[in-house]
């Protein structure tokens, strides 16, 4: 027998950075990478296995209703491959049930090991669109995906879309409540319909915020973060929110928005010397509600595609 035919199959190793979608006008529009990540690494095993590390591993290891697993199982039924096993090792710093995008990171991850060991023989363009149709939107994906500022729209599965880097001095806080939130249940809340006005309102806010990331205009995000479309519906069940939008254009923040669904909220300022700052002022208006986890972080340019050199048809 060769012994090159007794090699295992080259180690899967990539990582998905953590997102966060609408900043506040571009519903299931937008959205922005941060660096914080999902690192995954899988080879074929005798049987299935998840050993997981990092944020809420208790809940990535759990191998019953794994996203991950999920999706790979699925696509390749679909192809009519066989799913064979692996031993999947992972180290999770994305929040979990917060509206930092981990659902995108994972449908993701899913669909790379099926394309991978499967050799289904997909393009990058075609990972992206099949994570941007399960998830049912495209930003979140695209953003994982691409990295940077990622405006996107889709139309059945054609996802166009368009990519920045944001300005490298601006950084983000997420402020991560004690308790994790469904996007089902954040979903249910948003009406059927909205007023002209309404409608205006995005639509006037969206078209500066591409151009505020694009151009550095921490000036104008203020105004390109406002929302009629869900924020208002979402801030019963996100408390934190109306706390923290008034402090957008003071302490050095430039805008603030629910991250994705929420609870989580995103919070946007000029730079390093502003974090400690913006802070404090939150923890301020904060007073009295559970305390929250304020996590500094920068936005990543660099999406899942190209963190490693995955051939990947």
């Amino acid at each position: 027998m060769n012994p090159a035919s007794q090699q295992k199959p080259p180690r899967f190793r990539m990582r998905f950075p953590a997102t966060s979608a609408n900043l506040g006008s571009g519903f299931d529009a937008a959205a922005v990478a941060l660096n914080f990540f999902l690192e995954v690494e899988a080879e074929p095993a005798a049987e299935f296995s998840i050993n997981a590390s990092g944020r809420d591993a208790y809940l990535c290891r759990e191998m019953d209703d794994n996203l991950i697993l999920g999706v790979y199982k699925k696509l390749l039924a679909e192809s009519g491959k066989p799913a064979a096993p692996l031993a999947i090792r992972m180290h999770n710093e994305i929040p979990l049930g917060m509206g930092c995008g981990s659902s995108a990171a994972g449908r993701l991850a899913g669909i790379a090991l099926a394309v991978y060991f499967g050799q289904l023989g997909w393009s990058a363009d075609r990972i992206l669109e099949e994570a941007c149709f399960l998830e049912g939107h495209p930003d979140n994906a695209a953003a994982c995906w691409l990295g940077g500022f990622v405006a996107a729209a889709s139309e059945g599965r054609k996802v166009h879309l368009a990519q920045v880097e944001p300005p490298a001095e601006w950084r983000a806080i997420l402020v991560l409540p004690p308790d994790s939130l469904a996007t089902s249940k954040a979903r249910a809340v948003l009406p059927d319909s909205y007023s002209r006005a309404d409608a205006v309102v995005n639509i006037q806010s969206v078209s500066l915020l591409g151009l505020a990331f694009s151009q550095g205009r921490g000036d104008l995000l203020q105004a390109a973060m406002r929302d009629r479309i869900h924020q208002p519906f979402r801030t019963p069940i996100c408390p934190m929110l109306p706390r923290l939008l008034p402090l957008a254009g003071a302490r050095g923040i430039l805008g603030v928005a629910l991250s994705g669904a929420g609870p989580g909220v995103l919070v946007i300022v000029g730079g390093e010397s502003e974090l400690e700052c913006a802070t404090s002022a939150m923890r301020l208006k904060l007073n009295g509600l559970p305390d929250p986890e304020f996590l500094p972080c920068r936005f990543e340019e660099t999406g899942a595609k190209l963190t490693f050199s995955l051939e990947l048809g």
